[in-house]
């Protein structure tokens, strides 16, 4: 049993801990243990602390500091009012698909219609494309506003024009050399500024909320969409930092309530209690997958039907629906799995991963790819076949940014977008081996030849004597996790392992004993099976965990939910 991670305890950036830190977290009636973590964290003063602990939707930035939104918000309430038929183009994906939804839902409390359009992932592909927009036209659509898409479309803004309507494009999206000429662009990535880091669903959100103080009559309040602002922006895996971290914080409490009855038929069908309270982590594996399922598998305006749907009835048959693509994603999503493993153990040796069939399911390889990226620690591409060209999905690791590559291979690209985390690709058949070079040779521009190892950071060193009840509510308040607010990881002191046993096939379940504390507690390592055997009886180890509360037939404790494991020597 060897530990898959480099350990790394986090040091606050080399800057010495404050010596008031025990009075800030006497101002902030927290435990100076919390204070710590969220210095930790770069929370460099009481009052931003403040802020991260309580994130009010007053700490909000105006939107009147967005200058862009004001413009693109006049462009829309003067198409609006000159009776103008709006269209919304959304991605397919759970953030495109929660912004449309938004967009479509706000104008019609406010007495407008809008027509959506979602293009089909395996038939139509990312953003703007021609048979689409000359549908749109000959339907009477005459302003066209984009949803988390756009940003890259030049020749789809310049066909739309060229078919009579106006153009607003709001996205989050990496910007590249030549932007396309709508009448408005609203990307935050643009400018430095507020709310650098809203996914898709967050600018449309914002626009809305210009827009909304520029129509005539009574405006909405528009916090009731903040649930689908919290469910698409933890499904895009956008930081959940500043901004972003304060309008998740408050969807979630309505994503809770489950008042829309599409949110409520979802929950639902992803075994989640309808009225339960819900966290990052059941939006990012549950709700998130099941609205993605949609795109993948199937048509994606199940999933705005869904989030649409004005009664219980409908929604649950649309619920179920989206039930039924996500098994199938799951299915298929292991038999490529295995696949793209055995091809991966090729290039194993390789800076960049780049991996194809002719087989391999579209709206699948994307998933895939975070699985081989975290088993080999490498920027990975899988590739499917696309008509007369290949196309694929890319997930990278911290320290490569991924769209930054994909621009020194431009020349072996039809086209590429994304972020430096996740990004999309089309190419030739033909060019891809001269893509593999060329992607393997912008990873050792950025990292080297000296490929990185994986790395966890942790918190500090607890002990079991210190793992409560309070010490684990405290934690919660550094929800929701998420990118950028990661879930915190403690090293535990040497524990001796007292039962090892294997649960589900793939899950193991730990009895680990603190002598120095003289506590037992159980652990739980999920889908490491394979990498934490039975050889761990009876030896003592260090584990990376956090612990959590557990509640089972009523009642409440604590589990330790192990990330990795450290086999210490019998003299140890």
């Amino acid at each position: 049993m060897v530990q898959t991670c480099q350990w790394r305890i986090k040091r606050g950036n080399g800057r010495p801990e404050p010596t008031e830190i025990e009075k800030w977290a006497g101002e902030l009636n927290i435990s100076s243990f919390l204070a710590r973590l969220l210095w930790r964290r770069g929370l460099t003063d009481p009052r931003r602390m403040e802020v991260f602990l309580g994130p009010n939707l007053r700490h909000l930035p105006g939107i009147g500091e967005w200058p862009e939104l004001d413009r693109a918000a006049d462009v829309l309430a003067q198409e609006l009012g000159e009776g103008r038929t709006l269209a919304v183009w959304g991605d397919y994906d759970a953030d495109g698909v929660t912004a449309t939804a938004l967009v479509l839902h706000f104008l019609r409390r406010r007495g407008y219609k809008a027509v959506p359009y979602i293009p089909h992932r395996l038939t139509e592909g990312y953003g703007l494309n021609f048979e689409g927009l000359e549908q749109l036209a000959d339907s009477g659509a005459q302003c066209l506003l984009t949803v988390d898409c756009g940003v890259a479309d030049v020749e789809g803004v310049e066909r739309a024009r060229e078919l009579g309507m106006s153009v607003v494009i709001t996205d989050h999206h990496q910007v590249g050399e030549t932007l396309p000429a709508a009448r408005a662009l609203v990307n935050p990535k643009l400018e430095s500024g507020v709310y650098s880091g809203a996914a898709g669903v967050g600018v449309a959100f914002l626009l809305m909320a210009a827009l909304n103080r520029k129509l005539p009559g009574d405006p909405v309040d528009m916090r009731e969409y903040l649930d689908l602002v919290a469910l698409g922006t933890v499904a895009d895996v956008v930081e959940l930092t500043e901004e972003n971290r304060i309008l998740v914080k408050n969807g979630l409490l309505l994503l809770e309530e489950a008042k829309r009855p599409g949110i409520f038929a979802l929950k639902e069908a992803s075994g989640l209690p309808a009225t339960s309270a819900v966290g990052s982590g059941q939006v990012g594996f549950s709700l998130g997958p099941r609205i993605n399922a949609a795109g993948r598998m199937g048509d994606p305006s199940t999933a705005l039907e869904l989030l649409l749907a004005e009664d219980l009835d409908t929604a649950r048959e649309l619920a179920q629906t989206l039930e039924q693509y996500n098994r199938e994603r799951r299915s298929q999503e292991d038999t490529i799995l295995k696949q793209a493993l055995e091809q991966a153990e090729q290039w194993k040796d390789s800076p960049g991963l780049v991996l194809f069939d002719p087989e391999w399911h579209e709206g699948i390889i994307g998933i895939v790819a975070s699985r081989v990226r975290e088993r080999y620690y490498r920027p990975t591409i899988l590739l499917a076949r696309d008509g007369d060209q290949l196309k694929g999905s890319g997930r990278s690791i911290d320290e490569f940014d991924l769209f930054s590559g994909l621009c020194e291979c431009r020349e072996d690209l039809v086209r590429f977008g994304g972020h430096p985390q996740a990004a999309g690709v089309s190419l030739m058949e033909g060019d891809l081996d001269a893509f593999r070079e060329s992607f393997c040779q912008a990873v050792r521009q950025q990292v080297g030849e000296c490929l990185p190892e994986p790395s966890l950071y942790l918190e500090a060193e607890l002990g079991l004597d210190r793992v409560d009840l309070t010490l684990v509510k405290e934690l919660e308040l550094l929800q929701p996790f998420g990118a950028g607010n990661p879930e915190p990881l403690f090293c535990s002191k040497p524990l001796k392992v007292q039962r090892h046993k294997v649960f589900k096939n793939n899950h193991v379940s730990l009895e680990l004993r603190d002598e120095q504390a003289q506590k037992t507690m159980q652990g739980k390592a999920w889908r490491q099976a394979g990498t934490l055997g039975p050889e761990v009886s009876g030896k003592n180890v260090r584990l990376a965990f956090t612990p959590r509360l557990n509640t089972y037939n009523g009642l409440v404790g604590i589990d330790l939910q192990v990330r990795d494991c450290r086999l210490l020597s019998d003299k140890s």
